[in-house]
């Protein structure tokens, strides 16, 4: 009985620090409002993976076998939030400064995963690849949350980093446009791999 923690913990990094719907709101927000700014709504992403971690680990996966249209709602209610989401990166535009314009706040953070599909496909991979049958529940699931957890806070500060330096560089140019659309067709398309083609980054 167990959960394979070390094991986990890699997975959860390769996930944590690839492209997806969050890192690309996260490199969005590092762009439009700087480092600084972001670090309201990248506390409320944090936290929000949480809001789905426990859930899972007490019982909402029974949910899918009891009433698998509930499950099927989710996930497209989701898919719609997303691409709301989406919509929103692309008519962005960066600021030379970025102490200006109304910055994605901590509430907005709290929902990103919530209604990010991937985030509910590496969360029950996680539950149901690295859990030992007969581990307790509270057990496997804090594991998971810490481990978790640990990899947001490593990861998620890059990602606005590196939109904050992207600023830098093409605010104000004839890039901008395209960067931001760009950034929302990626958050797009990594909805549908989730969703079609088995993908578990976050």
């Amino acid at each position: 009985m167990g959960v394979a923690a070390t094991s986990f913990l890699v997975f959860a990094a390769s996930q944590v620090g690839s492209p997806g719907p969050a890192n690309m709101a996260l490199l969005t927000s590092g762009a439009q409002f700087g480092f600084r700014r972001s670090l309201p709504f990248m506390s409320g992403v944090v936290l929000g993976k949480q809001l789905i971690i426990w859930p899972l680990g007490f019982g909402l996966l029974g949910l899918g076998a009891s009433a698998p249209w509930a499950l099927d709602l989710l996930k497209w209610v989701s898919v719609a939030v997303i691409f709301w989401i989406a919509w929103r990166i692309a008519h962005l535009r960066m600021r030379p400064s970025t102490e200006t314009g109304r910055p994605f706040n901590f509430l907005l953070g709290l929902l990103i995963h919530p209604v990010n599909p991937k985030a509910w496909a590496m969360i029950t991979a996680g539950f149901t690849s690295f859990v030992s049958a007969g581990t307790p529940t509270l057990q496997a699931t804090f594991t998971i949350a810490i481990c978790l957890l640990a990899a947001q806070v490593v990861f998620h500060p890059i990602w606005i980093l590196g939109g904050d330096r992207i600023a830098k560089t093409v605010a104000g140019t004839a890039a901008e446009q395209y960067l931001m659309w760009t950034l929302a067709a990626l958050t797009v398309a990594s909805v549908l791999v989730a969703l079609f083609g088995g993908g578990k980054a976050t």
